[in-house]
């Protein structure tokens, strides 16, 4: 049986955070969710705020990203990601106190405020949270 894993590095301006062989890669992409199987076709495109799914040996692993961009070539794809949490390393009190944070800076209707800053601060938050909840997935 021929091997059906790819590379994969996810990179971050502070951090390599993943690098290995994995069998699927699932991504946001600005127009809607991909996935990368060995042999795609070679592409690059830009991710948004949402989760990126990795499948190594079997075993699906959650990160939370805030947009960046992925190359696919020659079964090599690399994730340059603004940033990347790993579901199990993401601090859930923070990530719900920035979605207060954020509620509350929206509601208040400031017309000093960016609203766009604070959306975009509220929409990172609930990703987070989201994403941290596959922790207890992948850690069995």
């Amino acid at each position: 049986m021929a091997d059906k894993t790819f590379s994969l590095d996810i990179v971050t301006p502070g951090s390599k955070v993943f690098s290995g062989d994995v069998e699927s890669v699932v991504a946001p992409g600005t127009d809607g969710y991909f996935q990368v199987l060995t042999d795609h076709t070679p592409f690059l495109v830009t991710i948004q705020i949402g989760e990126i799914k990795v499948t190594s040996a079997g075993k699906d692993l959650h990160y939370a990203t805030s947009g960046g961009f992925v190359e696919v070539n020659a079964n090599r794809i690399s994730v340059l990601a603004e940033t990347a949490e790993k579901a199990d390393e993401i601090d859930l009190q923070r990530a719900n106190e920035s979605k207060e944070r954020a509620e509350k800076r929206l509601e208040a209707g400031d017309k000093e405020m960016d609203s766009d800053r604070a959306r975009i601060s509220l929409y990172r938050a609930i990703n987070r949270i989201n994403v941290a909840k596959y922790s207890e997935i992948d850690n069995k």
